[in-house]
């Protein structure tokens, strides 16, 4: 199945079915209340977290060390502000589970598990010199 499909169709057909359902178990003043509290909670947790990650990559970079989970937290929790400002049940639960750190933890693990390792150092058979001309004008 084509995920355009998925992306474009199934996730709103989704966030309706579930607004639906818990509109008609706690009320439609409700949901949308609950809709709004969810995106302003998680907006505001989304900034504490991008602040400590930008915190954390700069005392990275302090230490000459490369941020690469800091830049791939970064990325993942702009991702999550943006599912939690996008109305709906889903998208809020798959954004909070992005702006939790250990869960985000969990995701990248699960992510790059059979990635292979890049960071392996190669044998430099280059020799450095320099060429000095040392003839003598004969004129």
């Amino acid at each position: 199945m084509n995920p355009f499909f998925l992306l474009f169709v199934g996730l709103p057909t989704l966030e309706i079915f579930l607004l639906i359902k818990i509109g008609g178990q706690v009320g439609a003043l409700n949901t949308v209340a609950l809709i709004f509290l969810t995106a302003i909670i998680g907006v505001y947790f989304a900034k504490l977290q991008g602040i400590q990650t930008l915190k954390s990559g700069m005392v990275n970079l302090y230490q000459n060390k490369i941020p690469v989970y800091e830049m791939m937290s970064g990325a993942s929790i702009a991702i999550a502000a943006l599912l939690l400002i996008i109305p709906g049940f889903f998208t809020d639960i798959i954004g909070f589970l992005l702006l939790i750190p250990f869960t985000r933890k969990i995701l990248f693990k699960l992510a790059f598990k059979n990635k292979p390792v890049t960071n392996i150092k190669k044998k430099d058979d280059t020799i450095d010199g320099e060429v000095i001309d040392n003839k003598k004008d004969d004129s």
